[in-house]
Formats: structure tokens, sequence, C-alpha cells
């Protein structure tokens, strides 16, 4: 199988583009970094020929929703077009587990806004829901650790690894399109305290202050709207092996 990963070079897509090699599949990734960017209707349509599947990781870093949702929302409608001009049968694209439950938050308002482009669009499609990477953390940290303070959202949330939800990603490529699924890891955790975990394993000193997340979107979140249910698929590593494995000693922050 030909598959095309966009954001192919990023926290998931890497691991995504590996998981498919290894499946044996034919990969071309989809990234600035390596001269296609799928704002380039010219260099996209070249990109995705002969592709069968393309698989979405694409990320922005704002959580606005105005700027988070023009993002989201014109890289998914450019993807679909040039994936129904050149033949493309599945998309399959990456979200987060819950986010209709916690709708309030306005990136998961710009996210559910990309998963309405995405199912309504001609090419048969597959959204993967998924919880919070065990890397999320240290994204987060990056960000707003400041001297011996790092801040943290209260949230509730059962995180899975990077790696995982590549695997994952690769299984929707290779089955029929099968609408909205969601994968989570095997433990329910509040992310300040694994966020205190991961910074004493890194043997950084700094105190975390758990920051709520406001509106009913944080609400929610702090409920628990951000967890498993029934009819998600758990799949590990857990944190703690996370920890103990290659992954987490290249996460930078």
């Amino acid at each position: 199988m030909r598959i095309a990963v966009a954001g192919g070079t990023g926290v998931v897509g890497r691991h995504t583009v590996r998981a498919a090699e290894s499946a044996g599949h034919d990969v071309t990734v989809l990234s600035r970094r390596r001269g296609v960017d799928v704002l380039d209707e010219a260099a996209l349509a070249a990109a995705l020929q002969d592709i069968d599947v393309v698989i979405d990781t694409l990320n922005v870093t704002t959580t606005r929703r105005g700027p988070a949702e023009e993002f989201f929302t014109g890289t998914s409608r450019r993807l679909g077009a040039a994936a129904a001009a050149s033949g493309v049968s599945h998309l399959v694209t990456l979200s987060i587990l819950g986010i209709d439950a916690a709708s309030g938050y306005g990136y998961y308002q710009a996210k559910l806004a990309q998963e309405r482009v995405v199912t309504s669009g001609s090419v048969p499609a597959t959204i993967l829901r998924a919880a919070q990477f065990h890397e999320f953390l240290a994204q987060v940290l990056s960000i707003t650790r400041k001297g011996p303070i790092a801040l943290m959202p209260r949230m509730r949330s059962q995180p899975v690894a990077a790696r995982t939800v590549g695997e994952h990603l690769v299984r929707a490529a290779e089955a029929r399109p099968g609408g909205i699924v969601g994968l989570a890891g095997p433990g329910v955790h509040e992310m300040p305290d694994l966020a205190r975990r991961l910074l004493g394993w890194r043997r950084v000193r700094a105190v975390v202050v758990a920051v709520p997340i406001p509106g009913s979107g944080g609400r929610a979140i702090r409920r628990g709207a951000l967890l498993a249910t029934p009819d998600t698929t758990i799949d590990g590593p857990t944190f703690d092996e996370w920890l103990a494995g290659e992954d987490a000693a290249a996460v930078p922050f």
C-alpha cells in the first residue's frame, strides 16, 4: 500500500512513518521539511499521485479557537480535495479523545470543525480520537516552565504514547474506513502529577502549579470528559513503562 503521512516529521507523524514502513508500506512524507507544503496545491497534487491512503497528523501550536480552526479546516479541505482528485481511497485523521464532551474549549471546537470537514468530504474517512500523548507533558513544560515554576493544565487524562498512536493510525489505514474510533492508554492520571514525575525523572527542580482550564470545557475536562469510554481501545505502554524507554529520553524540554 502507498501511504502519505501529512505532518510526518512531527511528534506522532514520525512514529506513523516508522510504523507504516515497518509494516511494508511505501511511505511519502508530506512536510515542509521534506519539500511538500500542504498549502501548496501543486506540490500536494504531485505528492499524492498513486497514493492509496492519506494519514493526517498535522498540528498547530496555538490553542486559540480562531487560528486553530482556520489551520485545521484549511489543511483538511486542501488534503481532501487533493486526495479526491488523485483517487485516494481512504483518509485517516488524528483527533482528540472526548472532545465532543468538552467542546467548550476553543482548541477542541477547532478539532471538531476539522472532523466535520473530513467526514463531509468525498473521500471515505476514519477519525482516530486519541488521548493526550505521554509526550504532551514535555511539550507543555517546554513552553510554561520559567525558572523554578512550571504551569500545567489541571486535567484528568488517560495518556497514550505517541508511538502507539502512530501504530494505530497505520492499522486504521490498513482497514476499511471506520468513522470515529477512540484510543487511550491504560492508566487514568492527573496531568500535573505526571508532570512532577517527569521533572523528577529528568532531575529538573521545579514546582508544578496546576492551572484550571477556564469555562465549561475546563469543567468537563476536570470531571473526566477526556477519559476512555467502553468503546475506546486501550493500549500501552503505561506512563512508567514509557519513562523507562527510549522515547521519553528523546523528548526535549
